[in-house]
């Protein structure tokens, strides 16, 4: 990610290029979780084979809990449950916690779930050390499904396939207005291009989600002035020059966004919320070090001392990104489907 993710100067991230970013968007698209999901012991139906009432699987960072539930019901029903028990347990009554016991959210993707309980776990006595983050011990997430007495009053709504669609495009229509002042975009879409942006996180398609995300997710294409040449040399890796036409700003570009949607996360604490423009008052690019530094100071030393190590990690899909990435290009190529540039900080040992 350093590659493209970097604060170069005002101008510099002007040479990313099309390819690049379809790259990044894809990578993180592409993102998997380990799950292990047991069915609580208590709840198994009669004649059940309680020997193999766990399944394993490796789940797409940007899917939905409720997703999951068809490809559990059949390998329970073609695996554990009795037949005539099995066909009398409802779906709808299924929810998860975690194996400590935590209510787990199904209206959050399954990458930031799994993130979440990453820097949970570095607080935790006898937590293995994480350094600065880059040593995670990657693990499967241990669940308990459990198969009836939902706790509505906790879960706002039933955990289904068709409340998880709801609860998506409402984040969407949020993240519309974060950006952009307005809900233009999302509105304007037709009701068979909203029912497509679904239908590509529950098929997990990139292409068929991204026909549509392109047209409400802001580009990187070069939008600011003075940018200068690339550097001259033989490298046959040097980025293209840019293509940017100074005379016709992209106004969809992340750089011109009223600000970038993004949620903090502290482990076991709240979730933080707050206007981040892609550019400081002086111009400057608004970067991953600047926030964490003006919003978790005690963590994120503005000017951290000489040979000191890390207090905290910042984890975004699943990576350990650098300090001088650029709030406006993550907006762009590493927020999650539902448009949220999730930041999940640990804390190192």
């Amino acid at each position: 990610m350093s590659a493209y993710g970097t604060t170069r100067n005002h101008a510099g991230s002007a040479f990313a290029t099309s390819a690049s970013i379809t790259l990044f968007r894809r990578l993180s698209w592409e993102g998997t979780v380990p799950l292990e999901v047991r069915v609580d012991p208590k709840e198994l139906p009669a004649n059940s084979d309680r020997g193999l009432e766990c399944y394993y699987i490796q789940a797409p960072r940007v899917s939905y809990l409720p997703l999951l539930m068809p490809e559990l019901r059949r390998f329970l029903m073609d695996i554990v449950f009795d037949e005539a028990a099995g066909k009398m347990l409802k779906e709808e009554d299924w929810w998860f916690e975690s194996e400590e016991g935590t209510l787990l959210k199904w209206h959050w993707p399954i990458g930031l779930i799994y993130d979440n309980h990453i820097i949970s776990a570095s607080i935790r006595p006898g937590a293995p050390g994480s350094g600065s983050g880059m040593n995670i011990q990657v693990a499967p997430l241990k669940l308990i499904l459990h198969l009836a007495s939902p706790p509505t009053e906790k879960l706002l709504l039933p955990p289904s396939a068709d409340s998880c669609k709801q609860a998506f495009m409402g984040q969407l229509k949020e993240v519309d207005f974060i950006r952009w002042g307005n809900t233009k975009r999302m509105t304007g879409l037709r009701k068979a291009e909203q029912d497509g942006i679904w239908e590509g996180i529950k098929e997990h398609n990139f292409d068929d989600y991204w026909r549509v995300a392109s047209k409400i997710v802001p580009t990187t294409a070069p939008t600011r002035p003075s940018s200068p040449p690339p550097p001259s040399g033989g490298s046959s890796h040097t980025r293209p020059a840019s293509t940017d036409q100074q005379s016709a700003p992209d106004r969809d570009g992340a750089y011109n966004v009223r600000s970038v949607p993004v949620r903090l996360y502290l482990p076991d604490g709240p979730v933080m919320q707050d206007l981040v423009p892609p550019l400081l008052e002086d111009g400057s690019t608004h970067t991953l070090s600047y926030y964490l530094s003006t919003h978790l100071p005690l963590l994120f030393p503005p000017q951290p001392s000489s040979g000191g190590s890390d207090l905290a990690y910042a984890l975004i899909q699943g990576i350990a990104a650098p300090p001088e990435t650029e709030m406006g290009w993550l907006g762009a190529c590493l927020a999650g489907a539902d448009g949220w540039v999730n930041i999940c900080v640990g804390i190192s040992r």
